[in-house]
């Protein structure tokens, strides 16, 4: 339910309308705007009986909203969240469109320290790569977890680049979010709720992934869990879904970026190296991810893909990643003069 308060309506009518709320058992929460005030209700389970708000002056209007998602909507939020990533790089709203790069997986210091000081030399401001790595068989390489975590803080630490890692459960937020700027969510774990609601407890900034054959309200759904914890910087990712085609990987739903932008607020990026699992297809299908509206991508990078030990069908060679941001940095540009 959303409470939508006169111009008029002083600080302390909306005390005492968050009073009455919290009389009814659900939670208020403020949403200050630019020329009215409103209140959201979250906490219910069904339809709420507004019936104790109703003759309240201050109200101008009561809206019932039926998504299961509600912090997470423009209902409650209608301007756009921008994140802020390591205090210093922001993604969302009219940022510059934001690329963030590295390996699949965490495999080795010297590996790591090549691809950071490439990105450094680049300018791309953030680093992925995997320490913990769900894998579809339980014979590929399953990452090297906590030894790549220490990399990953290593590496942070020398080059003053922000890192993204994978974080696979409850258990390991604590020490995932002491080593690395941005904690990411995989498309196995969009529906770990235990893990979903810890990573909100955090505030560190969170990439939440769509699922395999997630819907679009599935995915919201998922990240209400992170909000209503008490985290709003969340970033959604959308890294392509299971459909009956086997040319690729996955299939890039492009549509679901401005969908998702006119349904949410929150920030959203491309994942064209999962949507496509194709080198080649990499390139075209990022560019037109900027004219779709995504604030970013994330892309998959290795020194030597060839010998990578996971994904390296679709993870770049640096010079190729080097064309790529050229002609992302001309598009971005030429999108945003236009649009």
């Amino acid at each position: 339910m959303l409470i939508v308060l006169h111009h008029s309506a002083t600080s302390k009518d909306v005390e005492n309308i968050k009073k009455t709320i919290a009389k009814m058992g659900l939670k208020p929460v403020a949403i200050p705007g630019a020329e009215r005030t409103a209140i959201g209700v979250i906490g219910n389970q069904g339809y709420v009986d507004d019936t104790p708000l109703k003759g309240n002056k201050a109200i101008l209007e009561i809206i019932h909203v039926t998504k299961p998602y509600k912090l997470v909507s423009r209902d409650f939020h209608p301007a756009d969240t921008v994140v802020t990533l390591g205090g210093k790089v922001k993604v969302g709203g009219r940022s510059p469109y934001l690329v963030i790069a590295g390996p699949c997986a965490v495999e080795s210091r010297d590996q790591m320290m090549k691809t950071a000081g490439f990105l450094k030399k680049l300018g791309v401001p953030v680093l992925r790569g995997g320490a913990y790595k769900p894998r579809t068989s339980p014979h590929s390489f399953q990452g090297l977890r906590e030894s790549g975590l220490s990399l990953l803080h290593e590496v942070r630490k020398e080059t003053g680049l922000l890192v993204v890692t994978e974080i696979v459960s409850p258990e390991h937020v604590e020490i995932v979010a002491a080593n690395v700027d941005i904690l990411q969510v995989g498309a196995r774990n969009m529906q770990n709720f235990d893990l979903l609601n810890e990573v909100g407890k955090t505030k560190k900034p969170v990439i939440l992934k769509r699922g395999l054959s997630a819907t679009l309200e599935e995915w919201l759904a998922s990240a209400e869990y992170i909000l209503v914890n008490g985290n709003p910087n969340v970033i959604l990712c959308e890294r392509g879904i299971r459909t009956f085609e086997t040319a690729t990987r996955n299939t890039a739903d492009l549509a679901i970026i401005p969908l998702a932008r006119k349904l949410s607020h929150l920030p959203v990026i491309f994942d064209p190296s999962h949507a496509t699992g194709k080198r080649d297809l990499v390139s075209p299908m990022a560019l037109a991810s900027i004219v779709a509206g995504a604030h970013g991508a994330m892309i998959e990078v290795h020194p030597a893909p060839e010998h990578a030990l996971s994904d390296g069908p679709q993870s770049l060679h640096f010079k190729e990643l080097e064309q790529l941001l050229g002609r992302v940095k001309t598009l971005a540009a030429f999108v945003r003069a236009k649009l």
